[in-house]
């Protein structure tokens, strides 16, 4: 690693790299690092390599035991709800069985929680979620692919933040990273259906919020 780099850029570089080779077996469950090891290897010191340890610790993906050294550990035992492990995931590993994984995830998720927008919601919510739409169909018109993810990734975020549930807020950036998948503007029929949503959620429709979501999550091109 470059040692022009700031002890902040060299311990993200770190648990960046040993992440990605724990997640593509590449350092395999049992296998033994030391801090020395990790120091000589990725050229940082040994309070950089410590400081990256204990995140992937925090991960469950190593486990740290005095005379024994730092082990990793196995798939069974990962944080598999931490972002940047599905990042590494998705950029290593089998993409379409996560983003399978990952669909399966929003659909248990997000028309629970539209329900719950619809029933919890405030008018700065509702406000946002209807701009979020416009915005989406203003740059999916302009083929603005950047602009319109992000227009997307604001009505997932506010439609988990008004549902009210802080374990559904949580998740947002699990299903955000569904938008790595996407390399275009969703079609209007699936704006459409983001409409439907922000509008059962002001008008307090449970019942209608949760089964537009849904039908959102199981549109064809799965792109919202």
């Amino acid at each position: 690693m470059s040692p022009e780099a700031g002890s902040s850029e060299l311990h993200a570089a770190l648990v960046d790299a040993l992440g990605a080779d724990v997640v593509s077996g590449r350092l395999a469950a049992g296998h033994v690092l030391t801090l020395d090891g990790l120091g000589a290897q990725y050229e940082v010191s040994r309070s950089v390599a410590r400081e990256a340890i204990r995140v992937l610790e925090s991960m469950g993906m190593v486990a740290s035991r005095r005379r024994v050294g730092i082990t990793i550990q196995p798939a069974e035992a990962w944080n598999v709800f931490d972002p940047r492990l599905v990042r590494w995931q998705l950029d290593s590993g089998d993409r379409a069985a996560l983003l399978g994984a990952l669909h399966e995830l929003r659909r248990g998720v997000e028309p629970a929680a539209a329900a719950l927008a619809a029933r919890r919601a405030d008018p700065h919510q509702c406000r946002t979620l209807a701009g979020a739409v416009s915005d989406m169909a203003v740059h999916g018109r302009a083929g603005d692919t950047r602009a319109y993810l992000s227009a997307d990734n604001v009505f997932h975020r506010t439609l988990l933040e008004a549902s009210g549930n802080g374990l559904f807020r949580a998740l947002n950036a699990l299903i955000e990273l569904t938008a790595q998948d996407r390399s275009e503007p969703s079609d209007r029929a699936t704006i459409a259906l983001h409409d439907d949503v922000a509008r059962a959620i002001r008008e307090r429709d449970e019942a209608a919020a949760e089964a537009a979501m849904r039908a959102l999550v199981d549109a064809p091109a799965q792109a919202g």
